[in-house]
């Protein structure tokens, strides 16, 4: 066995990712620290870590984006590394740099790697230099209102309008005809000022009914870049990812080994170090263009996780301690299909609205292949002032109708009272026959609302979708042909949950 990576580790994050990377740190050796908000006392982390301190009062601004309390904590506590986890602090290069400073190891990529990939606009220009394909748009920002007209007229329309900072769909306008152009740029430069304090915007063309495909690599201090292929994160709602599967159901090996070489060619252009993301848009016609640069973890890393067997945060940490990667590329494969889906409290007949509350009573999925990442439990009180993903669902298949099969029937034992989530969802879209066949791109949700969203379903259709589903399974035995006259039965069943 292996020796440590590190002696301590502070967790700079809450939830369930800080769940995950305590779990690393107790497989590994290393000794976990939290850091915790006032309305999160009693969060699951702070009950499993070896320490744990108050940073602050509820509010993100006041607590986990505090780095300079945060880095206090870890020298007052003898930490010798910081694990950022995702969202929060985990891509602020200001941050990185004043970690460094301080003597302490940050597990993530160096500050100037993600200076490179953090602003759009010159992420854009690095990945052009490397000769990495973009989508056709500006590589500088927008300066004026005329000048706008004249790019539209150059790249044509229909155009995508985007904050130069930030993500998660914020700052965005899509634009399909001249009369929207003032409307769209006034919009995506008032969001993205309000969201990230810097109202600068590109222009690109909008490439229609894409899928959103995304390669996770891993690099160590050594110069050794690699891939541990792609994960389809197309089935979105207002540019937030809600399932996540691998492999993409309609990447050919062909476009799958540009794209991962591709991935591998952008890390290496940056010296890139850790593990990290490159997003690509899947144009119907199989072209693929450089969408954006995530130098972190991903919430949907464990999908990866159960195809390849690599545990990327332990990986994080041995290559943060200067290790290089036990492995080369020739010796990853991919094996069977694995699928996420994140489970929130929010009601997805209410607009996705933010449903916290008290947890009153819980049951989770067990069983073969079957993860749940959390980090609640029953008299949880789930606070109203951070993201609502509460948990991950993740489930591995040999294929992707046994997959499919295998989240189906853990939606079937989950149980979360007290609380409105997302679950219901997650139901419809398991038995909606577009998401069965893999024929979906980023507009599934909006195109499929009326089966996917709020209301009754309809019986025949919906049994109709379940025994396509039980027809698909049994041509790969992952059931008895016999189990198709049970389809009304699993119709009820099915009916009878989300309902909380």
């Amino acid at each position: 066995m292996s020796a440590p990576p590190f002696r301590k580790l502070l967790i700079a994050n809450r939830g369930e990712i800080a769940v995950r990377v305590i779990r690393a740190c107790r497989e590994l050796g290393v000794s976990p620290v939290a850091v915790y908000s006032e309305a999160d006392a009693d969060a699951l982390h702070v009950r499993l870590a070896d320490e744990a301190y108050l940073i602050g009062p509820a509010a993100s601004s006041e607590s986990y984006l505090k780095g300079d309390v945060i880095l206090d904590v870890a020298q007052r506590c003898g930490a010798e590394a910081i694990h950022p986890g995702y969202g929060f602090l985990s891509e602020n290069a200001a941050f990185v740099g004043a970690v460094e400073a301080a003597g302490i190891v940050f597990v993530g990529p160096p500050a100037r790697a993600m200076e490179l990939m953090g602003d759009k606009i010159t992420a854009r220009r690095t990945m052009e230099a490397a000769g990495v394909p973009v989508v056709p748009g500006t590589t500088d920002p927008i300066e004026d209102d005329a000048e706008v007209f004249a790019i539209a007229e150059r790249i044509g329309f229909p155009l995508m309008i985007k904050a130069s900072a930030g993500g998660g769909g914020k700052g965005m306008r899509a634009v399909f005809e001249e009369d929207q152009l003032e409307s769209g740029l006034r919009g995506a430069r008032s969001e993205a000022a309000n969201s990230f304090g810097d109202d600068r915007v590109y222009v690109e063309r909008l490439v229609q009914r894409p899928r959103h495909v995304e390669v996770q690599v891993l690099s160590d201090s050594h110069g050794n870049h690699l891939h541990l292929f792609e994960r389809d994160c197309s089935v979105q709602r207002r540019h937030q990812k809600l399932v996540e599967e691998t492999p993409c159901p309609v990447l050919d090996d062909a476009t799958r080994a540009a794209m991962t070489a591709v991935a591998v060619q952008a890390a290496a252009a940056i010296d890139y170090e850790g593990a990290g993301t490159i997003e690509f848009l899947l144009a119907p016609d199989g072209q693929f263009y450089f969408l954006e640069m995530n130098t972190r973890l991903q919430v949907e890393h464990p999908i990866t996780e159960f195809v390849t067997g690599v545990d990327l945060v332990a990986m994080q940490l041995r290559v943060a301690a200067g290790e290089p990667l036990p492995f080369t590329q020739g010796e990853l494969t991919q094996t069977g299909h694995a699928i996420e889906v994140r489970l929130c409290a929010e009601d997805p007949d209410a607009d996705f609205r933010p449903a916290p509350g008290r947890i009153e009573s819980l049951r989770l999925p067990q069983g073969p292949w079957v993860r749940v990442d959390g980090g609640f439990y029953p008299g949880y009180e789930v606070p109203i002032f951070y993201d609502p993903m509460m948990a991950k669902l993740v489930v591995w298949g040999r294929d992707r109708a046994d997959a499919i099969g295998r989240m189906r029937r853990a939606l079937t034992e989950l149980s979360i009272t007290g609380i409105r989530t997302n679950q219901s969802f997650f139901e419809r879209v398991l038995v909606e026959p577009n998401f069965i066949a893999g024929v979906y791109d980023t507009g599934y949700i909006a195109e499929h609302e009326a089966a996917l969203i709020g209301g009754e379903r309809d019986d025949d259709v919906f049994a109709a979708a379940l025994a396509a589903i039980v027809a698909a399974a049994a041509q790969t035995a992952t059931v008895p042909p016999e189990a198709s006259k049970n389809a009304w039965a699993m119709s009820g069943r099915l009916r009878r949950l989300g309902r909380n």
